[in-house]
């Protein structure tokens, strides 16, 4: 077993533990918090799946391998599992297809967008992603939830629907955590492609073009990614105050 494989089968009763929610599980019997995560997440036989299940599903830390997750940080992987786990539990999001993971640790010069098939637990992109030029230039230090900050936000999003907007096919977000980023949707950041993601001029000038907050990606990946992630997948942005 390697040292990667070992950190997933240790953290993975963490995780259970530590997602935030509330089930019923029987007329008047309500769990809260860490207890529900526990009750729910034994309650599913091991290789089964559920729709708001962690064991025997995707959402279970365990059934993923160092292997599965690319050179995406486990910590940061654990965390988005985590953060996905509670919004299933919490019914935010309804068996969703796909986890899109942003680590915004990583300078934009680097590939720090990973999208991964919930299904097959596969890994489907690993790829650029802007960051807001109100976040900072070669690396992104601020995040906001306000208008006109052109900062990005950090925490969980779902995907919306598809529209055809001033760069072409996008994506509409909805910011999943109060406070956080909540007002995604009212400030217009979205999923799209834009010619500033462009991996050669990032490497001569030292940072990759910046949005107005949104995730921006490759034009020439942009539909693919969008159709892949669109209506009810999660999102996962980390960044350096996540934790």
């Amino acid at each position: 077993m390697t040292h990667l494989n070992r950190y997933f089968d240790a953290r993975t009763l963490v995780v259970r533990l530590a997602v935030s929610a509330v089930i019923i599980t029987a007329p008047g019997v309500v769990l809260i918090g860490k207890t529900a995560a526990l009750a729910l997440a034994t309650s599913v036989p091991a290789g089964t799946s559920s729709s708001t299940g962690l064991a025997g599903s995707a959402l279970d830390f365990s059934s993923w391998t160092a292997a599965s997750i690319g050179d995406l940080d486990p910590t940061v992987f654990s965390a988005a599992i985590e953060a996905a786990a509670a919004a299933v539990l919490r019914g935010d999001a309804v068996n969703p297809g796909t986890l899109t993971v942003i680590d915004f640790t990583k300078p934009s010069t680097q590939k720090r967008m990973w999208v991964f098939d919930l299904r097959t637990r596969a890994l489907v992109f690993d790829e650029w992603v802007s960051h807001g030029r109100g976040s900072g230039q070669t690396m992104a230090t601020s995040f906001s939830n306000l208008p006109e900050s052109n900062m990005s936000s950090l925490g969980l999003f779902r995907t919306g629907e598809a529209y055809i907007g001033k760069h072409g096919l996008s994506l509409r977000l909805d910011g999943l955590d109060r406070g956080v980023n909540d007002r995604a949707r009212e400030r217009a950041i979205v999923m799209h492609g834009a010619a500033y993601v462009n991996a050669a001029v990032a490497k001569i000038q030292g940072y990759l073009g910046r949005s107005l907050g949104c995730p921006a990606v490759r034009p020439e990946i942009a539909r693919s990614l969008i159709d892949t992630v669109k209506g009810g997948g999660l999102l996962y942005a980390y960044g350096p105050s996540s934790h």
